[in-house]
């Protein structure tokens, strides 16, 4: 039993050695996101400062309030910040899709009423 533990330790050894010197050829094909190296910012100062705010999502006005609030939503920044990345948009385009996207996996339309059938509205 304990030539096994032994053979199996130096074995894991060897394949760790093998893998750390040969790193070069393979650490392209593990697959890291790129949220993990854009550190968001939290506070409504920090969110100005990325370009998270435009002339019609102003938020020099909560700044200048002295709103208290954390700043703009973590999960919400990285997808608008991913839509800017990858379709090279602005911030008001990338927020227009973001919604609009967070709609259809809501079953919303596009004029914001719900597309369930059994949707019964009184106006």
């Amino acid at each position: 039993m304990g030539y096994m533990l032994y053979t199996i330790s130096f074995l894991s050894l060897i394949v760790a050695t093998a893998l750390y010197f040969s790193r070069s050829r393979w650490i392209h094909l593990v697959p890291i996101p790129d949220y993990v190296y854009d550190r968001l910012p939290s506070s409504f100062s920090n969110d100005i400062e990325t370009g998270f705010t435009s002339n019609d999502f102003d938020l020099h006005t909560n700044l200048a309030a002295g709103d208290s609030r954390r700043g703009l939503d973590q999960r919400g920044k990285r997808e608008v910040q991913k839509i800017m990345k990858s379709r090279k948009v602005n911030f008001d385009e990338a927020r227009r899709l973001y919604v609009e996207q967070s709609f259809a996996n809501n079953d919303i339309g596009a004029d914001g009423r719900p597309r369930d059938p059994k949707f019964v509205s009184f106006s």
